[in-house]
């Protein structure tokens, strides 16, 4: 509707000053979270955004019905066996949420309801559980709920045999749990309600219903959790943060134990334990092992000196995952951005990889509680194919199906191809691109693609499958994902070389893989859209500050573009366990670096794309107020009439609806703005 008029946000200017430096942020009040004037102001927005794309509502719906339609809604998971019992969750039609059942000893038992997340998500608009956790005697299981989508967690303990719940409730909580082997003490760990960091590790009763500090982590640059050993047999507790890790244990036989540290912490040093034996077994990237090896320590000597290399370094395989069973080693392994998983026998008879065909996939072992199996779980899926679940036996070799992701409708996987494409960067580094089209699209100028990456924290996105996505492939458009700098899908030093002064790499690589879409005429400036969220929602604001022209639209969820504001704020949360990620700006040198990047603090009078930003009013990880302000500053400064949306969810957070088909309406909105600038209408 041409004649609605944009909300604008009030100009209250407000001066920053910090090394002689002077920000005016004239959106600064929009952090009073309980301010009606903000409240109004998000409504405003949203109200704006819901009339103009009123017309779109039909399209929506429709697209929201055709996503729901392939999804199999009568589903369950891949039961897997854990002290005497099979464990599945599993989907009914029509319901939003999981319901867990497990049957004693064998998949022909009558099934015992665990959990019903349907009934207990009524009256809620958010629902989430998480961290189901079985205690040793199989009659009680730990869990924890969030009802506001803030990931302050509430744990509580339900008696399996009588089906009712105990007066344990304990508030503010990670969701994690770990039970002793008596039976009655649980070890959580403990957030911050402010920073939300998780910074303390208490033990509980649940027979006198009372908790205890264990351990409380003063550095607020380290966060804290704790977990429990494969083979059940020691209790850790790990205190992180981006560059160093320390852990602590007891035998979980000994719960009043005084916890005795592995190795106390040293700036720099990573590291992570398994147990097997006689040995706690060491991920590590100690002696400069910058793709990490595997060490190994006699569980009676831990500290660094007495760690052995167990398996060696490589400087072209970085190493990802370590999983132990009674006879064997596994190991997940990537060379060239490509997973791989390496089976060795503790024996020294057996090293093989599992046979894996393709160059755009995702490999990863899966669900393998069991210390004693020979089988091992893992799962594959790509661009084009379906997730499976697959099961190969270590001893004999035989591989086996035991799940594939079943899309419902017409679907043929043979219908879409998919390759991987090689973009120079900046500084001439090949940046690889995964991209999927229909084997109908022709790649060509009139194409539209849309390109996505996120590119922090060294998370790698791999090439996965998507069922929503086909909603986008069917109608004509290209997915590309961009493998920047700031990820590790080529390796630890690929992460590296996208942080604290090397992130501008992560900005440039993603704008020179855009350039070489274009230049190679697999699409135009006409036709490119770009996708981030979160970090990577800051990844999209970049882009637009320094090259708006490539761009025809732009959907920027949850973006974290006040990097200014939010990293001068030690009362925000993540804001100081994260210094290792971006810098402390109150160092100079890394506020001058920051401040030149920061979206929000470089928008500029200039033509920007059409853009879409999502946002969750109640977000944990990213507050509401950087994309509101955002927005606000972009609607002020931009010098073209393109369309511009703020959509927040009053009611979610960082992770947006918590039900399936919620999930899918978000999908539904995000895919008919860039659909409408293609001029698709069904």
């Amino acid at each position: 509707m041409k004649d609605l008029v944009p909300p604008k946000a009030d100009q209250r200017p407000y001066q920053h000053k910090i090394h002689n430096d002077i920000r005016v942020d004239e959106y600064f009040w929009l952090k009073e979270k309980a301010n009606p004037e903000v409240i109004d102001y998000l409504e405003r927005e949203n109200d704006y955004y819901l009339k103009s794309t009123a017309h779109t509502i039909d399209f929506q719906e429709d697209l929201f019905e055709e996503m729901k339609a392939r999804i199999k809604e009568d589903d369950s998971s891949v039961p897997y066996f854990y002290n005497g019992y099979w464990y599945i969750s599993r989907f009914e039609s029509g319901k939003e949420y999981s319901i867990y059942i497990r049957k004693k000893a064998s998949l022909d038992a009558e099934e015992e309801v665990i959990f019903d997340c349907n009934e207990m998500a009524e009256g809620h608009q958010y629902f989430r559980l998480v961290g189901i956790t079985i205690s040793p005697d199989n009659t009680k299981a730990a869990f924890s709920i969030d009802t506001i989508s803030r990931r302050l967690y509430t744990t509580k303990v339900k008696n399996l045999i009588t089906g009712k719940y105990l007066s344990t409730s304990i508030k503010n909580t990670t969701g994690g749990v770990v039970w002793a082997r008596d039976n009655k003490t649980l070890f959580y760990t403990k957030k911050d309600t402010e920073t939300l960091r998780s910074q303390a590790i208490f033990k509980h009763n649940i027979i006198s219903n009372r908790s205890e500090l264990v351990y409380e982590e003063k550095d607020d640059t380290f966060s804290v959790y704790v977990m429990d050993s494969k083979s059940e047999d020691y209790i850790f507790i790990s205190s992180y943060s981006s560059l160093t890790t320390e852990f602590q244990y007891i035998k979980s036989n000994e719960p009043s134990d005084k916890f005795k540290y592995i190795q106390k912490r040293q700036r720099g040093l990573e590291y992570s334990i398994s147990h097997f034996g006689d040995y706690f077994y060491i991920f590590t990237n100690a002696d400069d092992a910058l793709n990490y090896k595997i060490m190994r320590t006699p569980v009676s000597s831990t500290e660094r000196s007495n760690w052995v290399d167990f398996v060696p370094h490589r400087p072209s395989v970085l190493l990802e995952d370590l999983d132990i069973f009674r006879d064997y080693m596994v190991l997940t392994e990537r060379e060239n951005g490509l997973s791989r998983i390496r089976i060795q026998s503790w024996d020294g008879s057996k090293d093989a990889y599992l046979p894996i065909l393709g160059e755009t996939y995702t490999l990863y072992t899966s669900t393998n509680l069991d210390f004693n199996t020979s089988k091992l779980r893992y799962a594959f899926n790509s661009l084009t194919n379906p997730s499976s679940v697959l099961e190969y036996d270590m001893e004999t070799g035989d591989i086996i199906t035991l799940k594939e992701q079943e899309v419902l409708g017409s679907f043929d996987k043979s219908d879409y191809i998919s390759k991987r494409l090689w973009a120079s960067a900046s500084d001439g580094v090949k940046v690889p691109i995964s991209i999927v089209r229909h084997k109908d699209t022709q790649l060509n100028s009139e194409t539209p693609i849309l390109q996505y990456a996120y590119g922090s924290y060294g998370s790698t996105i791999d090439p996965n499958f998507s069922t929503t996505r086909l909603s986008l492939l069917n109608r004509g458009f290209a997915f590309a994902i961009a493998h920047v700098r700031g990820g590790e899908y080529m390796g630890r030093n690929w992460y590296e070389d996208g942080k604290l002064f090397n992130k501008k790499n992560t900005f440039s690589d993603f704008i020179s893989c855009s350039k070489f879409l274009i230049e190679q005429g697999y699409t135009s400036l006409d036709h490119l859209y770009a996708y981030g969220g979160s970090a990577g929602g800051l990844l999209m604001g970049v882009i637009l500050n320094d090259a708006p022209e490539i761009y025809n639209g732009v959907i920027s969820a949850v973006p974290f573009v006040d990097v200014m504001t939010t990293m001068l704020d030690e009362t925000i949360p993540l804001t100081t366990s994260e210094y290792d990620e971006w810098g402390n700006p109150n160092d100079k040198d890394y506020y001058s670096y920051m401040k030149s990047y920061s979206p929000y603090d470089n928008v500029k009078a200039q033509d920007y794309p059409n853009l879409l930003v999502t946002s969750g009013f109640h977000d944990s990880q990213v507050q509401y107020w950087e994309p509101a302000k955002w927005v606000a500053r972009l609607r002020e400064l931009k010098t073209n009439k393109k369309q511009l949306y703020l959509n927040t969810d009053m009611e979610a957070g960082h992770g947006g609806a918590s039900g399936r088909f919620d999930a899918l309406k978000e999908t539904a909105k995000k895919y008919s703005f860039l659909l409408e600038l293609e001029n698709h209408k069904k």
